[in-house]
């Protein structure tokens, strides 16, 4: 009987040792089999995650971020314990001692799905299964991949210390709200750095794991709050925190930025502008967009940010100004139905969420609104933002009555009297608190619409080509185009003085004489009639006259007489254009370029002829700290010393490329503070010496000033981006020249400004400046005009009067200097026939393209 027993247990043992070993060898070969091909876990070793790339200003101000995934790395020594301890409670409390996956979990997982039919099944992925899952696996449930995560998991525990292993995890995980990593989460849901958090904050970023869209610190905030709470819990149980902690911390509320208990880090930052989204479109275009958008750079900006909202509110004001004198009212179009108008806080959760373009929220002062109720005369409005006192707000009916509303036709209605003729019940309309310059005391709510004209501003820095300010457009908010470098417009006159520039180094002289007559040129298009804004003409005029006074007729003589080829040479080594086309038209700007390459040609006058290359960025690092840009590429041997002689600075050497001569820079610096004081641009208001160029194309398309000080050079164009007429009285010195002298008024306060640099190696002659004469050195008076020259240049220029090789006197008529056209006057052409000179405005018969003004 117990041999039988014996033997019957031997059997049964036998058995099991055989299913044993079969079993074994069943899950060796499985794990085997799956082991072959699975990626290496080297290159977690090199991980480089996603990271936001962030943008700072010259005081180190963060001012704008870019990223795919919102994330920040943070080495693991610098995550604070009670985080790490809140992460490991929460995902896999035996982190610290398990080999990569937790016998004791799993089992535990399978028991309570047994146990409950299926119905509770939960994970028992430890952390270093779902860094696994993460970096090297799928997310899809099979069990496949099940077995790959564990082989991995056992392999990286072998490879990688623990805190490294945590250190992946906890920058990688998404959080919720695009916050990727447990940095830029901590900022997401409650605007605090990492050092700065609680417990019961480190319990709640602990509970979004598990499923951050049911956890929602909102919509969720009872299943959050639990969740937190069973957190706390297990960090009591794992020794993290004291029960007294933890009792006292259970009973706290669920605080976030989502449930108005902490302002949004973004507003911290200023609104996003047109300077930081270009910086965005250029580095993308150097670094790649996936290195710029996750690369982790860190970009330091020339942006002042002074000057950039002193340069938004200049445009702004003019752009604003312009629309106003149409008298047109076109509102915003958007309105929120009457039902949401019956309470408060319905309007105005519907006015907070209302986005369109003609509802900007970066314009400074503006502020979306709703009409709540239309009076016989006034029209009572609630404004986002602010509140409700004793009978509300209104706009009162004389704010209307500068405008007259577009009927369905598109045709113009009579003038508005009262509020009702503009706005209805429920309309969406932008307002401003209209205040007392004397004191700033409120005066009345007022209507603001954003503009249909369009416009361009640009400040840099003549000696580095650092960009200090750019307004692309009125507002960001409602069109991101930057007409600053992506428009191309025509320049028009803006473009004379680099035809000028070219003059002088073809042996011009600022007072040679160049004949201001009536010009014919045969063109495949039909007859070319060039004509002065004037419509006028003048006779032989020197030069310097004829910048001053933006004279057509003289510049295409000069350009005919050097050539185009010389012309075009000058504005592409100073990067106008590239290519510059060598039609004689383009002589008047009639070919299109940008602003910004307009900014930094100028500047090569202001600086002395030295090429300067415009950067919205002075230096870019990456993640690790490294510099792999830097704009400034000036030498300073003396700015490592400890110490420098008494009285001296450091000697900062530059290696920029002399563009053009730097008595012509002087030359062209001078004629065009002639402009500025005599001439087109005389509107120019500034308390420093400045000098530069106003610009008009044909029916004022577009209207330009580009202006310098010696240090600093500004450029506004206006126009629509569909190009038309602007009317009448529109022309650069009336349009930009007042955004010039807004913005530039507060930029000599910071920047300075002093006389422009004499080169050597020139000379002073006097010049009689209406008839270009030459006058002894003793002479005074108004005529009178001090020269710079270039030696043996008043010799060359003396007795030379220019006519560009075009018929003039016999067989076309010369006006006698400031003789009027109006009325029209009979004139014989070069074809022996009679024409009659317009006393209108030029149209395309008589200037096809360029300049006028």
């Amino acid at each position: 009987m117990i041999r039988f027993i014996l033997s019957f247990f031997g059997s049964i043992f036998s058995w099991i040792v055989t299913a044993v070993f079969f079993a074994a060898l069943t899950v060796g070969a499985i794990f085997w089999m799956y082991s072959r091909d699975l990626p290496s876990h080297d290159q977690l070793s090199q991980y480089q995650p996603k990271t936001i790339s962030r943008i700072y200003n010259g005081d180190g101000r963060l001012i704008d971020e870019f990223a795919t995934e919102r994330r920040l790395f943070v080495p693991i020594d610098e995550i604070p314990p009670i985080v790490q301890d809140a992460f490991v409670s929460a995902e896999d409390k035996n982190f610290w001692h398990h080999a990569g996956y937790d016998p004791v979990g799993i089992a535990q997982a399978v028991f309570e799905a047994v146990r409950t039919g299926g119905h509770d099944v939960r994970g028992a992925s430890t952390i270093t299964q779902q860094v696994m899952k993460n970096f090297l696996l799928s997310s899809d449930r099979s069990v496949e991949r099940k077995i790959k995560e564990l082989i991995l998991a056992s392999r990286v525990e072998h490879a990688l210390p623990k805190k490294r292993i945590l250190e992946l995890y906890l920058n990688e995980i998404f959080l919720g709200q695009n916050s990727y990593g447990v940095a830029a989460a901590s900022l997401t849901y409650f605007n605090k750095p990492l050092s700065e958090l609680k417990p019961y904050e480190a319990a709640t970023l602990a509970s979004m794991p598990k499923a951050p869209s049911n956890y929602h610190p909102v919509r969720d905030m009872q299943r959050l709050k639990d969740r937190r709470n069973y957190v706390l819990h297990e960090m009591w149980q794992n020794g993290y925190i004291s029960e007294a902690t933890y009792r006292e911390e259970r009973e706290l509320p669920v605080k976030s930025v989502q449930n108005g208990d902490y302002a949004p880090f973004r507003d911290q930052m200023p609104p996003r502008d047109y300077f930081t989204d270009e910086i965005r479109r250029q580095l993308s275009r150097s670094f790649g967009q996936d290195e710029f958008f996750s690369g982790g750079l860190t970009v330091r900006a020339t942006v002042d940010p002074e000057m950039q909202a002193q340069a938004g509110r200049a445009l702004q004001h003019a752009l604003e100004d312009y629309d106003r004198s149409r008298g047109v009212w076109r509102g915003t179009g958007v309105t929120i139905p009457a039902d949401k108008l019956k309470n408060e806080a319905d309007w105005r959760a519907a006015l907070a969420d209302v986005r369109s373009d003609k509802v900007p929220r970066d314009v400074e002062g503006w502020m979306p609104a709703v009409v709540l109720s239309v009076g016989k005369e006034d029209a009572r409005i609630g404004i986002e933002g602010i509140k409700e006192e004793g009978n509300g707000n209104w706009i009162p009916a004389k704010d209307v009555q500068w405008a007259r509303k577009l009927n369905e036709n598109g045709k113009l209605g009579p003038k508005a009297r009262v509020a009702s003729d503009l706005v209805s019940v429920g309309d969406v309309v932008m307002v401003r608190a209209m205040t007392s310059d004397s004191d700033g005391s409120f005066i009345r709510w007022t209507l603001r619409q954003v503009p249909q004209v369009e416009g361009a501003f640009m400040a840099m820095d003549v000696h580095t080509g650092r960009v200090i300010a750019m307004q692309g457009g009125f507002s960001y908010q409602s069109t991101v185009f930057n007409r600053a470098t992506q428009a191309m417009r025509q320049p028009g006159s803006n473009f004379k003085p680099f035809v000028y520039a070219a003059a002088l180094d073809s042996g011009f002289s600022p007072e040679t004489v160049v004949v201001d007559a009536p010009i014919e040129v045969n063109t495949p298009q039909g007859l070319w009639r060039p004509k002065n804004a004037s419509n006028k003409y003048y006779g032989p005029t020197p030069m310097r006259t004829g910048l001053e006074q933006s004279r057509n007729l003289m510049t295409v003589r000069i350009a005919q007489e050097i050539g185009m080829d010389t012309i075009a040479n000058y504005a592409e080594r100073m990067g106008v254009y590239n290519p510059m086309k060598k039609f004689l038209a383009n002589a008047l700007g009639a070919q299109e370029t940008t602003m910004f390459n307009l900014v930094s040609a100028y500047a090569m006058f202001a600086n002395g002829g030295k090429r300067v290359e415009p950067t919205l960025v002075d230096r870019v690092q990456d993640r690790y700290g490294r510099t792999i840009y830097r704009h400034d590429q000036r030498v300073c041997d003396d700015c490592s010393a400890q110490t420098l002689p008494a009285g001296e600075g450091p000697r900062i050497e530059s290696n920029s490329e002399q563009v053009v001569d730097p008595i012509t820079a002087y030359q062209m610096i001078s004629l065009m503070k002639g402009v500025v004081q005599r001439g087109s641009g005389r509107g120019v208001n500034i308390s420093v010496p400045v000098a530069g160029k106003t610009g008009t194309t044909n029916d004022a398309k577009d209207v330009w000033f580009t202006g310098f000080t010696s240090n600093i050079v500004a450029s506004c164009y206006i126009g629509y981006d569909n190009p038309k007429g602007l009317g009448a009285h529109a022309f650069g010195g009336t349009l930009c020249v007042p955004v010039f002298n807004e913005f530039m008024k507060e930029a000599v306060k910071k920047y300075g400004g002093s006389e422009f640099t004499v080169p050597p190696g020139g000379h002073w002659q006097n010049f009689n400046r209406f008839t270009g004469e030459m006058l002894p050195p003793g002479a005074s008076g108004d005529y009178v005009q001090a020269e710079y020259l270039r030696e043996g240049q008043s010799i060359a220029g003396m007795g030379l009067v220019v006519d560009g090789g075009f018929g003039m006197g016999s067989n076309l008529p010369l006006f006698a200097p400031g003789e009027s056209d109006e009325g029209g006057t009979s004139v014989t052409t070069s074809s022996g026939k009679t024409a009659i000179l317009p006393k209108q405005r030029a149209n395309f018969g008589t200037i096809s393209a360029g300049g006028l003004y």
